[in-house]
């Protein structure tokens, strides 16, 4: 039988999923993290920290210390709500725009130049794939836990 978890490694590996810094855009290294982190705020109409930290499924510590890094590099800007200044609403500054633009084009210049080693009909299949994967990952009872 095929080893699922070293298809699965190996495929993390080659995105580098497992590097300490993910990108460097401009002279601004970001992490993993911070690149999604970024990812879901440019994606989201204007989140607060908590839905954010929930798409991305990050405790609220963890995830405020990684916004406050991403403010004081100056990629974030952290506002508090008017209704409830409990709550802060997170957007990117024209630097963050700039950096996350750039890390778009390089994931997607990657990507085209992987699927190009492929067929059309390679690619509809592992993209159908991708996307089934992803949907019965979402009705897993053990989504976003340590598996171990």
């Amino acid at each position: 039988m095929e080893n699922v978890r070293e298809l699965f490694h190996t495929m993390t590996k080659r995105l580098g999923l497992l590097d300490r810094n993910c990108c460097t855009v401009g002279g601004v290294e970001l992490s993993l993290v911070q690149s999604h982190i970024l990812y879901e705020i440019d994606r989201m109409n204007e989140p607060s920290m908590q839905q954010v930290a929930e798409a991305l499924a990050i405790d609220i510590t963890t995830f405020s210390r990684q916004i406050q890094t991403l403010v004081k590099m100056n990629l974030v800007k952290k506002t508090p709500y008017p209704q409830d200044r409990r709550v802060y609403i997170l957007s990117l500054t024209p630097e963050g725009k700039y950096v996350t633009a750039k890390i778009d084009a390089e994931v997607n210049e990657y990507l085209a130049e992987v699927f190009s080693h492929m067929t059309e009909f390679e690619r509809e299949t592992v993209l159908r794939s991708i996307r089934l994967l992803n949907e019965c990952m979402a009705k897993s009872t053990v989504c976003c836990k340590p598996l171990f």
